[in-house]
């Protein structure tokens, strides 16, 4: 994908959803409104899966031996890195911002480039951050669910801010076009590879849509309270009624 053609789609992107935004922060946070249309677009999306990236990642997995799909998804995830630096510090969270960074030094260089974790294998810990955590943390609430065409689930908050995570991404200020966009492709096949295991769970469920939905905005909670998600009263106190 070309740098000019990322930066339309993210303007695009920007635009079109933040005409969303107008609904009340109350109607808002955990709903899924436009399920209808999410409805469609995850079928779109499954079907697409279905003969282009799961075959791939599907081949990926056979063909390439582990240790060597593991040097790959190592350094893709260091490439992450910056972004997690970045926000820990907006985030008011130095600390994590310092360790990012020393993981970011150590698997660049005795890492071989990110091939190799070097850092976790060291000790030093990993926070991984995003715009949308930040967000979160500054008090944006989700907003609605959506589903993006071919990208996936977010809430609108994180759909929003996506663009800021594409721009900070190293991949996305390498100007060599050709090796990029060959590496965005190797990218796409390394996630997906990963997601394999999360097949089972959707094709043996009932509503896949709702288990993605469920699953999805569940660990997007985890995340944003950096694994310590607060208790949800309400649940217990349904619990205790129906006792």
């Amino acid at each position: 994908m070309s740098k000019s053609v990322t930066q339309t789609l993210s303007i695009a992107l920007v635009f079109v959803l933040a005409g969303c935004t107008s609904i009340p922060a109350d109607q808002r946070t955990g709903s899924d409104p436009w399920e209808p249309l999410n409805r469609s677009l995850y079928s779109a999306n499954t079907a697409i899966d279905k003969v282009t990236t799961r075959p791939l990642a599907r081949g990926y997995k056979k063909i390439l031996p582990g240790p060597v799909r593991k040097g790959v998804s190592n350094f893709f995830r260091n490439l992450t890195t910056p972004r997690s630096i970045i926000n820990n510090l907006l985030q008011g969270k130095p600390k994590r911002g310092l360790s990012e960074t020393g993981r970011l030094l150590i698997n660049s260089t005795v890492g071989i480039g990110g091939l190799f974790d070097v850092a976790t294998a060291s000790g030093i810990q990993e926070y991984q951050e995003d715009f949308g955590q930040t967000a979160a943390v500054w008090g944006v609430p989700d907003g609605p669910y959506v589903m993006l065409p071919l990208l996936g689930p977010r809430t609108l908050r994180d759909a929003i801010l996506l663009p800021a995570d594409i721009i900070i991404d190293p991949l996305f200020q390498y100007e060599n076009t050709s090796i990029r966009d060959k590496l965005y492709v190797v990218r796409l096949i390394d996630l997906r590879y990963r997601l394999l295991s999360a097949d089972k769970l959707l094709n043996d469920s009932k509503n896949p849509y709702i288990t993605l939905r469920e699953s999805y905005l569940q660990n997007r909670e985890y995340e944003v309270f950096d694994g310590d998600p607060p208790e949800d009263d309400d649940f217990f106190e349904e619990f205790l009624e129906e006792e």
